[in-house]
């Protein structure tokens, strides 16, 4: 479900780059939900391979 909700904040995020300049307060939300997104992807890597490395 994260690594889903990732790619669409990706192409969503690739979007508002190249459509538009963007505000202060439009950009910072969206590094703050680029970095909330990031966070929620490398706890899942993480949790996979501690998984992997105890199995």
């Amino acid at each position: 479900m994260q690594l889903g909700l990732a790619d669409e904040l990706i192409e969503h995020a690739g979007e508002l780059l190249t459509g538009h300049r963007l505000t202060d307060l439009e950009l910072h939300y969206l590094a703050r939900q680029l970095t909330e997104s990031l966070r929620e992807v490398k706890r899942v890597a993480e949790s996979r391979g501690a998984r992997l490395s105890s199995g």
